[in-house]
C-alpha cells in the first residue's frame, strides 16, 4: 500500500479503532436486542431497513438479492458467482480500475459474493461520502459493465485458484464434494463457486443471461446501520432505485431433500497425500427449526468449540488429529450437519471409527446438566461478541430478512440459552443429529493406501481430485 493510499485509509481506520473500543464491553448477554430500525418498501418492491447508530461515523450496509447460487442455471455451477465477483470490476461511468480507486481512495470497502440463497454486496464508509457509497451501490446494481476482459480474468483466476487448491491443501474443496454427495442435484448439491468444468464452459452471454433473470428491485432488500438520518437516507434510496426493474424470472423455490439412511463413501484419490480429509455428514435442519438454542448449546459440547467431545477424543486424548469439529448449515430448507477433521494416512481407520464413536455416545449417553452449563456459559459469551458493530448489526437484518424471522430470533436468544434443560438437548440429538449409521462419509486421500480403511463404512465410490467437477461418477458397486 503506497503513501497515498494509506493517508486516504486513515480516516476509516480511525473510526474503526473508535467503533472497536466503543462495542468492547457488550451488556450481559441477556440485554443484547435489536436496535430501534425502519423498515419500508419502496414502490419498485425493493425492502429498506435503516438502523442509525450515531456511536461512530461511519455506515455500513448490506444489499441482498434473492436467488444466489441456487438460480444458477442446470448444469452451470458458478454463474452467480462470477456474475456476483463482477459487480466490482466496474459500473456506470467506472471501469474496473476507476471504481475500486474511488473506493480506497474514499477510505471505504466493497465486496461481492454469491451464497446458496443469495447475492449480497457489503461494505463501509464515512458518514460524510453517503452519497458516493449509495452512487457505488446503485451502479453495481443497475449498471454493472461486466466487461469482456474482466470476466475472462475472474473466470480464469477461479479455475486456477480451484486447480491450486487441489495441488496443495483440498481441506476447503472438501465440502464441495460432500454437499454434491450428500444432495445430489438439489440445489443446495451444486458448488456455489463452480467446478473447473462448469466454470470453463460459463460465457459472458450467461452471465448477462443471470443478471436479466434474476437482478430487479422486487428481488433487493437494503441495509444500512451507522451515522444516518432515516429520512435523508430513505429519499437518496429512493432516488436511486426508483427507476430499476423487477427481475424477469419468478424465485425458485426450494424443496427439503431427503435424510439419507445408511452409509456410503466418496473416495477423492489424491495420491501421495501424507494425510487424509474426511467429512461425514447428513441432511440436518432449517433456518426456522424451533429449538434453535438447545442445537446450538449441543453442537458447541459436541464439536463446537476447543473443549468440544470431538476435538478432546480425536486430539487432545488420542493425537490423531490437529482439530475435528462439527457444525449445522442451515438454509431456508434443511443443509448438513457435518463432522469434519483430518489424519495421517496410516491412521484414517482409527479417526473415522473414534468419530462414529463420539456421535454413538451422543446419541446413547446425551449430555449431562453441569456439561450444559459451560456450554450455556460459551455461547452467551460468544453471542454478543457478533453484534457489536454497525457492519455485525446489517449482517444480522440481512439473515432475519432472508429467511423471514422476526426479532426475537435474536431478542429472546439469549433467555432461550439460559433455558435449555437436558430433557431439551435429549430431544434435539435425536431430531436434528443423525445416528452414527446413517451417514455420507467423503475421503480425500491417497486411494491406494486407504481404499481398504473406508471400505468397511459402506458402498464406496471413487473418483480422483483430478477430475475437473466435484460430482461423484456412477458406483461401481465396491
Amino acid at each position: 500500500m503506497g503513501a497515498t493510499t494509506t493517508a486516504r485509509a486513515i480516516p476509516l481506520l480511525l473510526a474503526l479503532a473508535v467503533s472497536l473500543v466503543g462495542a468492547a464491553a457488550p451488556a450481559h448477554a441477556s440485554g443484547v436486542t435489536v436496535p430501534p430500525y425502519t423498515r419500508s418498501v419502496l414502490p419498485n418492491g425493493t425492502v429498506l431497513l435503516i438502523m442509525p447508530r450515531k456511536d461512530v461515523p461511519l455506515i455500513a450496509f448490506t444489499a441482498l438479492l434473492r436467488g444466489g447460487s441456487v438460480a444458477d442455471p442446470g448444469g452451470q455451477p458458478g454463474v452467480a458467482s462470477i456474475t456476483a465477483g463482477l459487480l466490482e470490476k466496474g459500473a456506470g461511468s467506472r471501469d474496473a480500475f476507476a471504481f475500486a480507486d474511488t473506493v480506497e481512495g474514499a477510505g471505504g470497502s466493497f465486496t461481492a459474493a454469491a451464497g446458496s440463497e443469495a447475492i449480497t454486496v457489503s461494505g463501509e464508509f464515512l458518514a460524510k461520502d453517503q452519497a458516493l457509497m449509495i452512487e457505488l451501490l446503485a451502479d453495481a446494481l443497475e449498471r454493472p459493465r461486466f466487461d469482456a476482459a474482466e470476466f475472462d480474468s475472474l473466470r480464469k483466476r477461479r479455475i486456477e485458484e480451484l486447480k491450486a487448491a487441489k495441488d496443495s491443501d483440498p481441506s476447503g474443496l472438501i465440502r464441495l464434494y460432500g454437499r454434491r454427495f450428500l444432495f445430489g442435484d438439489h440445489p443446495y448439491g451444486s458448488p456455489a463457486s463452480g467446478s473447473e468444468r462448469s466454470l470453463g464452459a460459463i460465457s459472458r452471454d450467461d452471465v448477462l443471461g443471470f443478471y436479466r433473470a434474476n437482478f430487479g428491485a422486487d428481488r433487493l432488500t437494503l441495509m444500512f446501520a451507522g451515522d444516518v438520518d432515516a429520512a435523508a437516507l430513505t429519499q437518496a434510496v429512493t432516488r436511486a432505485f426508483q427507476d430499476w426493474r423487477r427481475a424477469a424470472a419468478p424465485l425458485r423455490e426450494l424443496v427439503p431433500a431427503p435424510r439419507v439412511t445408511g452409509r456410503r463413501v466418496l473416495l477423492v484419490d489424491q495420491p501421495g497425500a501424507a494425510q487424509t480429509y474426511f467429512w461425514l455428514a447428513n441432511t440436518g435442519v432449517a433456518r426456522q427449526f424451533a429449538d434453535r438454542a438447545p442445537l446450538d448449546v449441543v453442537n458447541t459440547l459436541y464439536g463446537g468449540r476447543f473443549t468440544s467431545i470431538l476435538n478432546t477424543e480425536l486430539r487432545i486424548k488420542s493425537g490423531l488429529s490437529y482439530g475435528a469439529g462439527s457444525g449445522f448449515t442451515r438454509g431456508s430448507v434443511p443443509g448438513e450437519f457435518a463432522i469434519r477433521s483430518f489424519t495421517k494416512t496410516d491412521t484414517t481407520g482409527k479417526a473415522i471409527d473414534l468419530a462414529l464413536e463420539t456421535l454413538g455416545h451422543l446419541h446413547k449417553d446425551g449430555v449431562q446438566d453441569d456439561m450444559l452449563a459451560s456450554a450455556r456459559a460459551y455461547v452467551l459469551g460468544q453471542f454478543p461478541l457478533q453484534l457489536e458493530t454497525s457492519a455485525h448489526w446489517v449482517a444480522a437484518l440481512a439473515e432475519l430478512e432472508l429467511y423471514g424471522l422476526d426479532r426475537s430470533y435474536i431478542d429472546g436468544y439469549a433467555a432461550a440459552v439460559n433455558a435449555v434443560t437436558p430433557e431439551a438437548a435429549t430431544r434435539v440429538i435425536a431430531e436434528a443429529f443423525p445416528p452414527a449409521g446413517d451417514l455420507v462419509i467423503v475421503v480425500i486421500g491417497d486411494a491406494a493406501k486407504i481404499r481398504d480403511a473406508v471400505a468397511k463404512y459402506g458402498l464406496v465410490t471413487e473418483t480422483t481430485i483430478a477430475a475437473p467437477d466435484f460430482r461423484a461418477p456412477p458406483s461401481r458397486g465396491r
